[in-house]
């Protein structure tokens, strides 16, 4: 796998992302340590919450409930 990292950004509840652009994985690290996968996840879905002004509410609105996901 080809993780690519998102860019820094600033959240009050996230601390990293990633994505797998093979796989169509997104990967979500919280700032209490939690990190999810989120899978089948499109590249337009995981471009738009790259350019997000609010990772988490593009998270909560467009990927949650929406896909299939696993606590890491």
């Amino acid at each position: 796998m080809a993780w690519q990292q998102f860019p820094a950004f600033t959240s009050s509840n996230i601390s990293a992302i990633r994505y797998e652009d093979q796989q169509l994985i997104v990967e979500v690290t919280f700032h209490n340590g939690g990190t999810y996968q989120y899978y089948d996840v499109p590249n337009h879905v995981a471009a738009a919450l790259n350019a997000a002004g609010s990772k988490g509410e593009y998270l909560a609105s467009d990927i949650k409930g929406n896909y299939r996901y696993s606590k890491v």
